[in-house]
């Protein structure tokens, strides 16, 4: 008898869909230093989507799609589905990104003691996180 397939995880990607793919690049590219992995066309040549690495697990990398959805309507806070993107910061680093946030006109609207919560251009939650450090057994000080 075969063995049980294996649960799922960890995560592969992530989807977020943008209105305008050039402004959520600057934020996830520019300003948070995601590396840009791969760009997605259309038949008429022009920017579907874009992939960003998030990081590395367990040897694979993890990606942040960046799809466009011309026209689409903005998701509130309150609407049931995915709440926030969280990626792991180390916790020296937190005053760097935040002042970096700030200089790039996405200033930090709450925090708590792990985690600084800030907007990308569509408005999605973003939160920057050193939660749970040494909790999980995480290291935060990379």
């Amino acid at each position: 008898m075969p063995a049980p397939p294996k649960r799922p995880g960890p995560v592969h990607h992530v989807a977020v869909c943008v209105r305008d793919v050039p402004a959520a690049l600057a934020f996830y590219r520019d300003v948070l230093g995601l590396e840009e992995l791969r760009r997605w066309l259309r038949d008429d040549g022009t920017l579907r989507s874009v992939w960003l690495a998030m990081g590395a697990l367990h040897g694979e990398r993890a990606f942040l799609a960046v799809e466009e959805v011309p026209g689409g309507a903005p998701r509130h806070d309150s609407a049931p589905g995915l709440h926030c993107l969280a990626l792991q910061i180390a916790s020296r680093d937190r005053e760097h990104w935040r002042g970096r946030l700030e200089a790039a006109g996405h200033p930090v609207e709450r925090e708590s003691e792990f985690t600084l919560y800030a907007r990308d251009p569509e408005g999605t939650l973003v939160a920057l996180s050193h939660y749970p450090d040494s909790a999980m057994g995480i290291s935060s000080s990379r």
